[in-house]
């Protein structure tokens, strides 16, 4: 028996050492191990299909080329390049699992399909083109005849095209099984039209849950248990957490620097006003990179997208006017208002940064010089005596994974991508050059996202029960106003007594977001569905208690939406079907096996090269 055993312990040690050899190999090369990163390297797989990392790469440096044209050529911040590979990442995910789709469906696509839809339907980038235009509109027999000719092949347009169809076929003929069964009744046709054409103004006292202390409610731990399994889905994923220190050299400027931005922006001005094209002049000197290559173009904004001064400056100006330089935290404005509808403005803005001289600049890149040498420092010991020699402060901020990094209110450009970009416990960034400061960023710790943890929401479902259970507390008090009014006081007399406010509200509609009443909120609902004058019962708003009376309805007209019914039909159908579409689209994904392992793939690279 012992002779057999050392017989077979020979096949043994061989199995061993040939699995040992096979998982080194696999690992080494799967790039998961730290070892070595290659162009097979999976970054991530979807149902046992990977991406791979080469396919990921090309995929997203193409985009951020294409970002980077779009923005004159400037370069992308890290945390605009991370989002860019995030929506990489999700797109290729996606495509996979359609792919999947299409063949568990058994979806296909011909060869004379792809010609007849060449033929039919050119992508939109082809019909905007100027060359297929006759009079202002996209002409078929111009591209059918530019289709046929020997250009088109030579150009490689005809395989464009090919690819272009093979990939958007499949999703066409899944998305019409998925969709094409929808049906919209003129019931909910006309319902639809009632909850954007009613409309309601109010009177209101609002009760805050904000008089109510902390203190005075009471919260189990049994409760906080209860919610958290009972609201996981609500829960939902949690993104990644990183704990950073900073240290900053700000770019201080003085008021001869101001002068002169300032002295730049009114000749800019009177450059336009001596008949300079705006758009030109705009392309050419304004600093805000993302409008100047739309001729500083905004678009069409509504009231609260700007920082006060400008709103205020531009909502002042009339249609082709010209601002003077406008002063906001981003520097100097020279702001031209193309139209003016409703509450709404189309504007146009050119951007003269307040920036140092060439001798307080020196100065400070002399200190971020010094600065720098801590880039290369692993020990977070090391980071806080470089900064005790420099005499600056050591600030600590949390990044969320996929979010900005800010502290002191101020963004530090590229700080959370890099904190979630393979850095590891310790590391140092290099020197971030931003507009307003130059930053050095060391990762403290990282806290990997995914499901919550009771612990890890404790707090945060221990505010939301307060807020509850003080909602809850004040609707006796508000009924004792309904009490009073039904007593025979007025609202505002109810109100007064108990040290309360009115508020009138705009008109507003069952979906518009109204201050206090929220949107579609208990208190909207109340809104519509109390008798006009009357002072109804005690609704929750948005965050508060809302006591109101209706003052005024106004009911759709059911002989406009007669008339308008078929275009209503048209665009609800189009909404409806988008909506399901995105749902199945999200469902494949909840259904599926998906393991990212980009930050790993990510981390070693880095170490690879370093």
């Amino acid at each position: 028996m012992l002779q057999s055993m050392r017989s077979a312990a020979k096949y043994i040690w061989w199995a061993i050492a040939i699995l040992f050899l096979v998982t080194f190999v696999f690992l080494d090369q799967s790039g998961l191990t730290g070892k070595k990163v290659s162009g097979g390297t999976s970054v991530a797989t979807v149902n046992g299909t990977d991406i791979t990392y080469e396919s990921y790469l090309q995929a997203t440096q193409g985009r951020i080329r294409q970002e980077q044209e779009g923005a004159g050529g400037k370069s992308l911040t890290l945390d605009q390049e991370r989002k860019i590979e995030d929506d990489t990442y999700n797109e290729m995910v996606t495509d996979i699992l359609l792919n999947q789709e299409y063949k568990r469906r058994g979806i296909t696509v011909t060869d004379a399909e792809i010609q007849q839809a060449a033929l039919a339907s050119p992508p939109q980038q082809l019909a905007q083109s100027p060359e297929f235009q006759t009079e202002g509109q996209f002409d078929f027999e111009k591209y059918r005849r530019f289709l046929t000719s020997p250009m088109a092949k030579q150009q490689g347009v005809l395989l464009q095209l090919e690819a272009y169809y093979r990939d958007e076929l499949p999703k066409r003929k899944l998305f019409e099984q998925i969709a094409n069964p929808v049906y919209v009744t003129d019931a909910q046709l006309w319902r639809a039209y009632q909850d954007s054409h009613d409309s309601a103004q109010v009177s209101y006292v609002s009760f805050d849950p904000a008089s109510i202390p902390d203190s005075a409610v009471h919260i189990t731990d049994a409760d906080i248990k209860a919610y958290f399994d009972s609201h996981q889905k609500a829960l939902g994923d949690r993104p990644g957490r990183a704990v950073v220190s900073l240290v900053t050299i700000p770019r201080t400027v003085s008021a001869s620097d101001t002068a002169i931005a300032r002295a730049k922006a009114e000749a800019l001005r009177a450059q336009i006003e001596a008949g300079g094209s705006f758009d030109e002049i705009a392309k050419k000197e304004s600093a805000d990179s993302a409008s100047a290559v739309k001729g500083g173009l905004l678009g069409r904004v509504g009231r609260g997208q700007f920082v006060k001064a400008f709103e205020d400056a531009a909502y002042a100006l009339k249609p082709g006017e010209l601002s003077q330089p406008v002063l906001s935290p981003f520097g100097f404005h020279i702001i031209k208002v193309d139209e003016h509808k409703g509450d709404s403005l189309t504007v146009r803005h050119i951007l003269v940064r307040i920036v140092q001289s060439d001798s307080t600049a020196a100065q400070t890149d002399r200190e971020a010089d010094s600065l720098s040498k801590a880039a290369s420092i692993d020990k977070p010991s090391e980071f806080d005596s470089v900064a005790r020699a420099l005499r600056l402060p050591v600030g600590h901020a949390v990044a969320i994974e996929s979010d900005p990094l800010t502290w002191n209110g101020k963004y530090v450009p590229g700080g959370s991508a890099w904190a979630f970009g393979g850095a590891k416990a310790g590391e140092t960034s290099d020197l971030i050059d931003a507009d307003d400061a130059y930053y050095l960023v060391r990762l403290d710790s990282l806290h990997e996202g995914g499901k919550p943890t009771l612990e890890g929401v404790r707090d945060e479902i221990r505010r939301e029960l307060v807020q509850k259970r003080k909602i809850d507390m004040l609707i006796p008090r508000a009924q004792r106003l309904v009490d009073a009014v039904r007593g025979g006081k007025t609202l505002e007399a109810a109100a007064q007594a108990e040290g309360l406010k009115v508020e009138k509200s705009p008109a507003f509609a069952r979906t518009t977001q109204v201050p206090s009443l929220g949107q579609t909120t208990e208190a909207i609902g109340t809104a519509f569905g109390a008798a006009v004058g009357s002072v109804a019962p005690p609704a929750k708003g948005q965050n508060d208690v809302i006591v109101m009376r209706v003052d005024r309805r106004v009911l759709a007209d059911r002989a406009a939406f007669e008339k308008e019914k078929q275009q209503q039909r048209e665009q609800m159908l189009e909404r409806v079907r988008q909506q399901r579409v995105q749902q199945y689209v999200a469902s494949l994904r909840d259904a599926a096996t998906i393991e990212d392992n980009r930050r790993l793939v990510k981390q070693n690279a880095r170490q690879a090269t370093s």
